[in-house]
């Protein structure tokens, strides 16, 4: 896993560069007009324009593919992007979207806003309810999605079962493997026909630049492939650069990520302060075993967890501002996978515009607090959120 984050894809040029080099450029050059009919008519292979192909794109998009062990990746210029794509590609009027109620806040306004307006049903279910899954289904649905560990909670949903649903339907089994990555997780494993990504998140690592990527097979990249092509929600040259590199240390970076998280998961479930933790990674969490068998690299689950806190005399928003507002060191930010530490309020920030009741459903309560472990000395971490709880 690790020569690969380092070596695959690279296309060297002419040149001899070693680091992998930057094509900022909107179009090419060709040899003739008839040179350039044949790249555009498809009859010879190259790139026509960098809203369709760019070299430095390619370059992290056959990196992604390999990590996740797919034929073919797509790259978007953000995570919605990405989503935006999955739902123009394999969806139309009349289909069924049948996915989690824990997902990213924007994700859920996506598809409520735009895609039910454009004739998609969409339906949610718990993402660990396996029983609710199965009753959901329709004849129309043509798209099974959840987030796998979920935003902000890190639910954890049984894939196997899901693509095996699924595929006894006809539909796609499409997985948002942001939080775990390929270092942790590979969906497509377990039956996924697709995974997504917020590129933006742990592949940067440094909280850089935006984007995305779909991984799956030749045919259905070729369906996104596609829609990027023709919407033009195509990544940047520089953007894919940044990205490249910050595969040649997810794995080293997530291991030290995971190693922080376990550590602060289990000062906050031993603070009398807090009244739940929702981390994976915790042996009494009810997904604890189902994430052991999912997440193939030992005793790593991520780094993302909610955890939710007392009141008392406060109300509960209160209480989780007090914690977040004492903070000296941690990053009172919406971003995630970084490697400073971050901190949110999800029902005043990632997940503000949903209904009361949608948030509610979704398991974002006014005491909830979600944080992203960096890869800061793990005491100065807990020293920092234990500002906040100890004055509670």
């Amino acid at each position: 896993m690790q020569t690969l984050s380092v070596r695959a894809g690279q296309h060297r040029t002419d040149e001899g560069e070693h680091s992998e080099a930057i094509f900022t450029t909107s179009s090419y050059v060709y040899q003739s007009a008839a040179d350039a009919a044949a790249h555009f008519n498809g009859s010879k292979q190259g790139n026509v324009y960098s809203r369709h192909t760019n070299p430095s794109v390619r370059t992290f998009e056959r990196r992604l593919a390999v990590l996740e062990g797919g034929e073919r990746a797509v790259a978007t210029a953000s995570g919605m992007g990405a989503i935006l794509t999955m739902c123009l590609a394999y969806l139309k009027a009349g289909d069924h979207l049948l996915a989690a109620k824990q997902l990213f806040g924007s994700s859920i306004g996506l598809f409520n806003n735009y895609f039910v307006k454009y004739g998609v049903e969409v339906s949610y279910v718990d993402c660990f309810d396996n029983d609710a899954w199965a009753a959901a289904v329709q004849d129309n649905t043509r798209v099974i999605y959840c987030e796998s560990p979920s935003n902000p909670l890190g639910q954890i949903a049984d894939m196997t079962f899901l693509s095996e649903l699924a595929h006894q339907h006809g539909a796609l089994f499409i997985v948002d493997n942001c939080f775990a990555t390929p270092a942790i997780q590979k969906p497509l494993d377990f039956g996924a026909d697709i995974v997504i990504h917020s590129a933006t998140k742990y592949i940067d690592g440094q909280g850089r630049v935006l984007g995305g990527a779909l991984v799956g097979s030749d045919e259905l990249m070729q369906q996104a492939f596609t829609v990027v092509r023709s919407g033009g929600i195509s990544m940047s040259p520089f953007n894919a650069w940044v990205f490249t590199k910050g595969l040649e240390t997810l794995t080293l970076r997530m291991k030290e990520h995971c190693a922080n998280a376990n550590k602060v998961a289990r000062f906050l479930a031993d603070h009398p302060k807090v009244s739940r933790v929702h981390f994976s990674g915790l042996s009494d969490h009810p997904a604890h075993e189902l994430a052991k068998r999912q997440h193939y690299r030992e005793d790593c689950f991520g780094a993302i967890m909610g955890f939710e806190v007392k009141g008392d005399g406060k109300s509960e928003k209160e209480a989780a501002w007090h914690v977040i507002d004492s903070t000296q060191m941690v990053s009172i930010t919406n971003n995630l996978g970084d490697a400073k530490t971050t901190v949110t309020h999800p029902a005043t920030t990632t997940h503000f515009r949903l209904k009361p009741e949608d948030r509610i459903a979704a398991g974002v309560g006014d005491g909830l607090i979600r944080l992203s472990v960096g890869l800061e000395d793990v005491d100065d971490i807990i020293a920092d959120l234990a500002r906040g709880l100890d004055t509670l």
